[in-house]
Formats: C-alpha cells, sequence, structure tokens
C-alpha cells in the first residue's frame, strides 16, 4: 500500500517513520517547504531521542519521501492520514481549518479509492465533516471511507509508544474499513479498539481529561500536605497502590503543560459548554493546574525576599524531559514573574534553548551547560525533570551558587540525600529542608 502523512509536526513525523519503519511506503506532505527541505536531508524540526536516527534509517532504505506537493503526495495513495494541527482558539475550541485545508486539498488531487485515517484531535462529529467535504468534490466513481484513529503518544516517548502502546483506537462506522486499518496495524501486537466514529473521537479527549484531573488532585494534595507538614512523597505512594487509582500521574509538582493536556482539556470544557452541560471538574482541574505554575516563584519570595538583581537560575525549560517543546511549559510562567520581580535570569536546558528564544530573546541568557547556570547563583528553581538535573551530583549546587537554594517544582531529590548536603530547599508537598537550623520561617536568606 502507498500511505501519505499529511502534516510533518510531532504526530505526523512519529506517524510517518513508525510506518515506515514497519516496512511501509510512506510519503509525509507538509506546506513548509523549509521544514520539508530539512527531512529530506534527514534533519528533524523536532526533538526526541532515536528519532534521527530512525527518520535517517528510513529515508536511505527508500521507506519514507518527504513533498511539498499535493499531487505527488495524494495521487494513488491507499491511505492518507491527517495528522495537521488543531491549536487552540480563544474560546478554548479547536480551531479545524488545518484540517478542512487538508480535506479539500486530498479531495482535489486523489485518484482512486482510499482510507482517509484522521490522528489529528478533533471534537466530535468533525470526521463526518471530513467526509462530507471530500466525497463531495470526488467524482462518483471514487469511493472513499474516514477512519477516526487518534493518537496517544507522549511527547518524548513516542516512538516508543508507537511501537508499544497501550491501545490502538479505530472509529468508522464501516467495518471493512476497520478491518484493513487493523491489518495494518497487526504487526505492532498491541490491542486493537474498534468502535463507532463518535467515540473514538470523544476517547482522545477524555483520556487526556482524565490524566490531567489526576495530576491536579495530588498537586491540590500536595498542598494541603505543606500546609499539615506532611510528605505528598508518601501519600501518593500509598494511594497509588490502590489498584483502582494507580501510581502513574499522581507526580506532585508544578502542573501540566505541552501541546495535547492544555489544549484538549480547555477544547472539552467547549465541547460540553456547546451541549449546555458544564463540566465543572474539568474547569477545576484547569484553574488547579494554571496556579500551581506560580507556585515557584512565591516561594522564592518567600525564601529570598525581593528578587531585584538576584541571579535566578531557571532549570529546565520544555514542559517535560525528552522533548524541546515549550509550549504551554511552567518555565514560562516562572521567567516572565522573574522578570516582573527584576531579577537576573539565566536558562538551562539541553534541547529547548531555541525555542525558548524565540519567546525571551535577548532579555535573558541561556546555556546548555548546568555548571554555567548554577555559577554564582542566589537561586535555582527547578522547572522540568530532565535526568541531567535529576542525576546530576548535588554538590553542584553547593560548589557553584553563592548560598545553596533550590526551589524544586519536580521534587526531583530526596529529602535525605538534600539534608546530607547543606542545601535550602523547598520542593512540592513535602517538608522544607533548611541549611541551617538558623533559619525559619518566614525563611527570608537575604535582606
Amino acid at each position: 500500500m502507498k500511505i501519505t502523512v499529511a502534516g510533518a509536526g510531532y504526530v505526523g513525523l512519529i506517524t510517518s517513520i513508525g510506518l515506515a519503519e514497519m516496512g511501509q511506503q510512506v510519503t509525509c506532505i507538509d506546506v513548509q517547504e523549509e521544514k520539508i527541505a530539512d527531512l529530506q536531508q534527514g534533519k528533524p524540526s523536532i526533538y526526541e531521542p532515536g528519532l534521527e536516527s530512525l527518520l535517517q534509517k528510513n529515508i536511505r532504505n527508500g521507506n519514507l519521501t518527504f513533498t511539498v506537493n499535493p499531487s505527488q503526495a495524494y495521487s494513488g495513495a491507499d491511505i492518507i492520514f491527517i495528522a495537521v494541527g488543531t491549536p487552540e482558539l480563544p474560546d478554548g475550541s479547536a480551531d479545524l481549518k488545518y484540517i478542512f485545508v487538508a480535506a479539500h486539498t486530498i479531495a482535489h488531487h486523489l485518484n482512486q479509492d482510499a482510507l482517509i485515517c484522521t490522528k489529528s484531535t478533533v471534537p466530535v462529529g468533525t470526521n463526518h465533516l471530513i467526509h462530507d467535504i471530500i466525497s463531495g468534490r470526488i467524482p462518483p466513481s471514487i469511493k472513499i471511507d474516514v477512519v477516526s484513529n487518534p493518537e496517544f503518544l507522549r511527547e518524548g516517548a513516542g516512538l516508543f509508544d508507537f511501537f508499544h502502546g497501550d491501545r490502538i483506537v479505530l472509529g468508522t462506522d464501516n467495518p471493512e474499513a476497520a478491518s484493513i486499518m487493523e491489518q495494518l496495524y497487526l504487526p505492532l501486537k498491541i490491542p486493537i479498539i474498534k468502535t463507532d466514529i463518535k467515540s473514538a473521537e470523544l476517547i482522545k479527549y477524555a483520556a487526556n481529561a482524565f490524566l490531567a484531573a489526576k495530576i491536579s488532585f495530588i498537586n491540590e494534595i500536595a498542598n494541603i500536605c505543606e500546609k499539615v507538614g506532611a510528605n505528598v512523597d508518601e501519600v501518593a505512594y500509598a494511594i497509588g497502590q490502590d489498584k483502582r487509582i494507580g501510581s502513574p500521574f499522581l507526580q506532585a509538582g508544578i502542573g501540566y503543560g505541552g501541546s495535547c493536556f492544555p489544549k484538549d482539556t480547555k477544547a472539552l470544557v467547549q465541547i460540553a459548554g456547546n451541549l449546555e452541560h458544564p463540566f465543572e471538574l474539568l474547569e477545576a482541574v484547569i484553574k488547579v493546574n494554571n496556579r500551581q505554575h506560580h507556585l515557584p516563584v512565591l516561594k522564592a519570595k518567600e525564601i529570598a525576599g525581593p528578587l531585584r538583581g538576584k541571579k535566578t537560575a531557571v532549570l529546565g525549560l520544555a514542559f517535560k524531559p525528552d522533548t524541546d517543546d515549550i509550549r504551554e511549559a511552567a518555565s514560562l510562567t516562572i521567567i516572565r514573574e522573574l522578570q516582573l520581580e527584576g531579577a537576573r535570569i539565566i536558562a538551562y536546558d539541553p534541547a529547548g534553548v531555541p525555542n525558548t528564544r524565540k519567546i525571551f530573546g535577548d532579555s535573558i541568557k541561556y546555556t546548555e551547560d548546568l555548571k554555567e547556570a548554577l555559577q554564582d547563583a542566589d537561586l535555582a528553581i527547578i522547572a522540568t525533570e530532565w535526568d541531567q538535573i535529576k542525576h546530576a551530583p548535588l554538590n553542584i549546587f553547593t560548589d557553584y551558587m553563592k548560598q545553596p537554594v533550590i526551589i524544586d517544582g519536580r521534587n526531583c531529590y530526596s529529602l535525605s540525600d538534600i539534608e546530607k548536603h547543606g542545601i535550602t530547599y523547598l520542593s512540592v508537598g513535602r517538608p522544607p529542608v533548611f541549611a541551617s537550623a538558623a533559619i525559619q520561617k518566614p525563611w527570608k536568606l537575604f535582606g
């Protein structure tokens, strides 16, 4: 079969590489000429461990090609995956303009029967609109079916999830279309769930909303822990042993970010609102998450007093490790608030510096060297739990900072290890650790 993937963003690129690695002949199309030119040379537009090597391997063996030419991409295609972006509109709903542009372009160039498979996250009813757009613009002799095939790819681990996911969802009203897609995915040996189209469309939103709820729940528990002197790590571990709850997504911190959770939770609230069903639980989840982003600077002001002129190292820029994606990252809120406080900021990240520079320009300093970030710093705020940060020897803080003061938004270190190194340490939902017994609330270290 000839497979075409529309969209060379995160989902489209992972899908293209994954299918090519399975031995399929894949063409990936995008309208951004510079991005496609780089991809043709084996240079990915996103960062993820192992992605570049698999990209180059499948270009060399001829399984994967990239183009901006829709005739080349869609003519003769048997399966067309739509993996274009659905960004957030001001009211929180999904912007479907790229979906509809892709549908019109496919219709203009399609010259044989094909399956249209939507991987983009779209509101309920969108796949039927895609079917109507395409079928209304192609000759009656050409037959299409539309399948909703939502993606469940974690940024930073998308390639792993493609090959080792928990489930594959296929939503379609045509059993024959479902069977074709099932045969495509069978070599992965991942459980396949077949549903109607509307259920498949809703599954991705529901999954992300539930995971976001778990994150906000444990963060609320963490806030209570701080007030009563409990340890959220112990609370989370104990409740996570309940099989009905489970331990994943019970790590307290400064909230979720990225391209999926923020956008999808707000979109689901909007979908419910359009049906005159207020989704009050999810609205609270979003409110809690937004509040968590502000915690590090609040804690920094508590421990250090006025931040004006103080060198502050922001450790981690990407919204999560192993990606360069900074969309909705907590680090952005932290940097903006530090700027308002007049702090001198140096930002560290192994992959996210170029994208962050596009936002803040030269108003802050950047580095990919952790030691440089900490050199003579008054404060260090951990915003992303990169391995380079989690596994750094703790003496790096005592050796390089003016005095070791860490605001840890991701609970990277054990309290017992911190206590051995004479570090003042404020984390999320756990008791504070002070370098000196003389330091007590209001925790002021500086004038």
